[in-house]
């Protein structure tokens, strides 16, 4: 697929998110679920997510897929959540509620579309993107995140076919995207770097080391204890899962621990040695990490740009990562890449 233009993205990300009114969901509710309560709406990129809170005090969430999105890719995520709790019962990861019927997740329509329900456990905690971030935390997250590759790393799945726009391995094919940028200088610093990608890192792709992975791993996916902001609680959205690189995994979550002042690689360092100690990456994939977590950069600048331009009644949540991804692609454009990659292989032990 090159996506060029609009019709080439995927469909997920061009169709609208799901239109079920709030009397709709209730009756969901209570007709597959047996629950009456109270619902509320909560931020999601292309599907429709609703808080619940039933009248017994229980809280959940319920999840309307996109129509464009393939059945296959909600039994995949499912199928994760549930191979978690076996292999791995204390990460802090939603459990699947099945409905009276005992089905995991069902199909239901509105405006003639269909889509795929499912409801979930509710996790508590404060969204680690609305709170102050500290080095405690973010050697938590790495750890978490080793913990989380651990799990996944025994999961076997199909995966669904549908391309992920977010997927790191196709990042060359967004370059039709950065035309949507509007400042030219920032448009060329994106098309540099993807260029890299595609001459660089690319060619290497088959050879790295791949299993399922988050692919998300960022702290608005994230929950900390409202009295112990140091302590991660929840692991939210497994909605960009995929099969790939676990190296680009943990570039993605580094990604989002570029400061605006101090050394800019420094707490992305403190990640990558959390999330080796608990599951090893392979040495040799290290060195890629300082043009991956640009690239991360780069993807969130063409996509969010090219998406609040076709959705501007959205664009406020869309462009919420985007002023950090353009800090960072200016203080990266000041390093040496050679002082970079050492100082992340310095974090992993790998140089004196």
């Amino acid at each position: 697929m090159t996506i060029a233009d609009a019709a080439d993205a995927p469909a997920a990300f061009t169709v609208m998110t799901p239109r079920f009114s709030r009397a709709d969901i209730t009756a969901l509710l209570r007709e597959r679920y047996g629950i009456e309560g109270d619902v509320w709406p909560l931020a999601s990129e292309r599907d429709l997510t609703m808080g619940v809170e039933a009248s017994d005090g229980r809280r959940f969430v319920l999840k309307i897929a996109n129509s464009a999105e393939d059945p296959a890719v909600v039994r995949f995520q499912n199928a994760a959540f549930l191979h978690i709790a076996h292999v791995a019962p204390t990460l802090p990861v939603s459990r699947v509620v099945e409905t009276l019927e005992e089905e995991s997740e069902f199909a239901a329509f509105a405006d003639g579309r269909e889509h795929m329900v499912r409801l979930l456990t509710y996790l508590p905690g404060d969204v680690l993107a609305n709170v102050e971030r500290t080095a405690t935390q973010v050697t938590a997250i790495g750890r978490l995140l080793g913990e989380l590759s651990l799990a996944l790393s025994t999961f076997s799945h199909p995966v669904p076919g549908d391309e992920i726009l977010w997927d790191m391995q196709r990042a060359a094919k967004l370059l039709p995207l950065a035309g949507s940028i509007s400042s030219p200088d920032l448009r060329r610093q994106v098309e540099a770097i993807l260029d890299r990608f595609a001459a660089e890192i690319a060619p290497r792709q088959a050879s790295l080391e791949r299993q399922i992975v988050h692919n998300d791993f960022n702290p608005s996916n994230l929950l900390v204890a409202a009295d112990e902001p140091g302590r991660i609680v929840g692991i939210l959205d497994f909605g960009d899962m995929l099969e790939g690189p676990r190296i680009f995994d943990v570039a993605v979550a580094c990604a989002y621990h570029v400061p605006a002042e101090g050394p800019p690689l420094g707490l992305a360092a403190r990640l990558l040695l959390a999330c080796h100690a608990v599951h090893p990456l392979a040495e040799d994939e290290i060195p890629l990490l300082f043009d991956l977590i640009a690239t991360r950069h780069a993807m969130t600048i063409a996509i969010s740009e090219w998406r609040a331009q076709r959705h501007p009644e959205n664009a406020a949540y869309v462009l919420r990562n985007h002023a950090n991804a353009a800090r960072a692609i200016e203080r990266f454009a000041a390093l040496r890449r050679e002082e970079a990659v050492a100082e992340l292989e310095k974090a992993c032990r790998l140089r004196a």
